[in-house]
């Protein structure tokens, strides 16, 4: 296999992935990388500061590398950066396009007076929507586009690369596949229902004979919004599989779906404003007929192209028609759920007022399920009452459940972290702790709490690459550990090599981290607090030696001179002094199996001028 690096040259490697044998070497601390044969630049030096220019990231491509081919003629693949991130606008603009459609409910109003009113047609809101859907559309369109140059996964090809199928970038067999699955459902979500009956099919069909019974064609725009509601639900599983979630924090995924019970609410509140002027135009439709005197009454009145005719006005004068409907008088026409929409002017009023009232409307019924609903018997009205209120069950239902659990997620570290502290207390009680080493172990469990916030960073790092948790690491404590006097003077390549293996120390005020006589487990080199380190000098009479460890010192420095040692055994050597903490500290403990694992790879550590650097700056030296 050839590896390509961003400088242009390629390298052979062998089928194993190794330049060398030794590439890989496997000690009691984990796997190592062998610096000896991975890492060595041109100029020989070998560190994570000399290092060679970046390899090509092997994995997806945003695009197949069809050089010859033009742009438009390239096949995407299903997986990269560039589809991921259309499938994100792609989502925006649905949710957009969902939000627009309902508006169109809003184009029929109510105009003139009480005593003589007409249906007429909100122009100016006509074109608006017009326009917002028309770019809608687009989306729409250039989503079908994409579909037909973007790759997919044979699932049940013979070639099988990781329990994945094959990749099929031949754009006759993406078409026949597109064609023969979400064709049809993305061609009827594309195409302009609303503006085609809109602009065309109701000013043609409107007549002097007309009974307006035109909101019957609004309504077949609603069959539209079900294949554009179904194309969410595809592509937010996309997004998932591909990201792993839609959202990247939790409070995100809570406006999503509030969001998303939200727009349900914008829809059921302007088909109650469609079904309100339906209904209210239906008493007025119903009177008319029976109207014959003193002027015969004429649908076309009812239109408020008419406003303006004498023969509308001589009606207009004479008759009951809007009497008879004002469900504030005493009438027989029941409106039901409709009747605040008529008593309160809503099919009337202006866009702004109409709309936020329609939008309460609908988040009210759907937040109750529609409990406070009287409808009457007219069997559509039941219905729509129906339809709300089963739509708002589930609806609550799945906002109240996503919601908890994205907020809970929230504080799933801070709920752990007190059970673990409950537990804890149950655990100092039942074995009967006094109450000064029950004190220490809260102020730790507080301390620790304060420092990690819960994560066990050991173990994101052990799920990291190896060449990505080195330079975390070295991220992470490369600053600090150059703070400590003796580090200033290695080299990169050394600091590398202890800043990958350096681990994290918490300790609170009074830990005794290591008494004098005890084995020395670890180096810990201090970032944070301060440390007692004292001697007597193995219990010699009359001898006591004691000074303050600061942010920069180390202690535990025996263990270097035993690693060392050409032929160190394996027991560990003795601490000389005993270390007990001042305040609360942090450091960066090194282990003995790290350090000796160090010291044996780099030579560099066994060099006069480090080891008479090391005792310079060592306390345990100077005294």
């Amino acid at each position: 296999m050839e590896l390509f690096y961003s400088d242009g040259k390629r390298q052979k490697e062998t089928p194993s992935g190794k330049n060398d044998p030794s590439f890989l070497e496997k000690s009691s601390s984990g796997y190592k990388i062998s610096f000896s044969s991975v890492l060595k630049p041109e100029n020989g030096m070998i560190g994570g500061r000399n290092r060679l220019p970046e390899m090509g990231k092997v994995g997806r491509s945003k695009d197949f590398p069809q050089s010859n081919a033009p742009w438009y003629k390239r096949i995407l693949d299903p997986g990269s950066e560039i589809v991921l991130q259309w499938n994100w606008v792609f989502i925006v603009s649905c949710l957009v396009a969902l939000f627009i459609d309902p508006f169109y409910f809003y184009l029929p109003a109510v105009g003139g007076d009480i005593t003589s009113s007409c249906v007429k047609t909100d122009t100016s809101l006509r074109i608006v929507v017009t326009c917002f859907r028309t770019i809608a559309d687009i989306f729409y369109l250039l989503h079908m586009i994409i579909k037909f140059r973007t790759g997919y996964v044979a699932p049940n090809s013979t070639t099988r690369v990781f329990g994945r199928g094959e990749l099929v970038m031949d754009p006759k067999k993406i078409a026949q596949r597109y064609l023969r699955s979400d064709f049809f459902i993305d061609l009827i979500a594309t195409l302009p229902l609303p503006q085609i009956v809109i602009w065309f099919i109701i000013p043609e069909t409107r007549s002097p004979r007309t009974d307006h019974n035109n909101n019957t064609l609004a309504l077949i725009v609603l069959l539209q919004y079900i294949p554009r509601l179904y194309l969410i639900f595809p592509l937010s599983s996309q997004i998932i599989k591909a990201t792993g979630v839609v959202t990247k924090t939790a409070w995100a995924g809570a406006a999503y779906n509030l969001l998303l019970f939200m727009l349900a609410s914008h829809v059921v509140g302007a088909a109650w404003y469609l079904l309100s002027i339906d209904r209210y135009t239906s008493c007025w439709k119903k009177n008319c007929r029976k109207e014959f005197a003193p002027v015969r009454c004429s649908l076309y009145y009812l239109d408020c192209d008419t406003f303006g005719h004498k023969d509308r006005t001589m009606w207009a004068n004479g008759t009951d028609v809007f009497k008879n409907c004002d469900p504030r008088n005493d009438i027989d026409f029941q409106y039901g759920i409709f009747e605040s929409a008529v008593t309160k002017n809503v099919v009337s009023t202006g866009f702004l007022e109409k709309y936020f009232y329609c939008l309460w409307w609908g988040l009210q019924q759907l937040s109750s399920y529609g409990q406070n609903l009287s409808t009457s018997t007219f069997i559509g009205e039941t219905l729509f009452a129906i339809l709300i209120a089963i739509l708002g069950l589930v609806l609550f239902a799945h906002l109240i459940g996503n919601m908890q659990t994205y907020l809970q997620s929230l504080t799933v570290r801070l709920e752990e972290w007190r059970l673990k502290r409950r537990d804890t207390e149950e655990w100092m009680r039942h074995r009967q702790l006094p109450e000064d080493l029950k004190h220490r172990v809260r102020r730790f469990v507080q301390y620790k709490w304060l420092a990690t916030r819960g994560v066990n960073e050991e173990a994101v790092l052990r799920g990291l690459p190896a060449d990505l948790r080195r330079d975390i690491q070295c991220h992470l404590c490369l600053d600090l550990v150059r703070r400590v006097p003796f580090f200033s003077q290695m080299d990169d390549q050394l600091l590398d090599a202890i800043c990958e293996r350096l681990v994290s120390s918490l300790s609170t005020e009074g830990t005794y981290l290591v008494r004098e006589g005890d084995p020395v487990t670890e180096m810990l080199f201090i970032i944070r607090g301060r440390l007692e380190s004292s001697t007597t000098n193995g219990g010699r009479t009359g001898f006591f030696n004691s000074i303050v460890l600061r942010p920069g010192d180390f202690c535990g420095e025996e263990l270097l001179a035993w690693a060392l040692l050409p032929k160190s055994t394996m027991n560990l050597p003795s601490s000389t002094r005993m270390v007990r903490a001042l305040v609360e500290v942090e450091a960066f403990a090194l282990r003995a199996e790290d350090l000796k694992f160090v010291a044996n790879q780099f030579r560099r550590l066994h060099s006069k001028k480090l080891q008479h650097t090391f005792r310079f700056y060592s306390h345990h030296w100077r005294t």
